[in-house]
């Protein structure tokens, strides 16, 4: 399953077109909104070896709470919230 086109698919789909958050830069700035990009991202991570990944630092966001304290937020970027779900 891990390495399924379709699983793949879905992941990019879900992070790109349905989150909330698709349009977050993360810290490489990258932002994917148009279908062509989604398909070079498709073609990039087909070949990427599931087992040599290592996930890049999040951007660190402090968002205000009610009690006037900050809650951290960190927003990893696009290949590393595909490989998450």
């Amino acid at each position: 399953m891990i390495r399924s086109n379709a699983n793949l698919l879905l992941s990019i789909k879900r992070v790109t077109q349905i989150n909330k958050g698709k349009q977050t830069p993360c810290v490489d700035g990258q932002i994917i909104l148009s279908s062509s990009d989604r398909l070079k991202l498709y073609n990039l991570l087909k070949e990427y070896d599931i087992k040599n990944i290592r996930p890049n630092p999040a951007k660190r966001a402090y968002i205000p709470k009610k009690n006037g304290k900050m809650r951290p937020l960190g927003i990893p970027i696009i290949k590393d919230r595909i490989f998450q779900l």
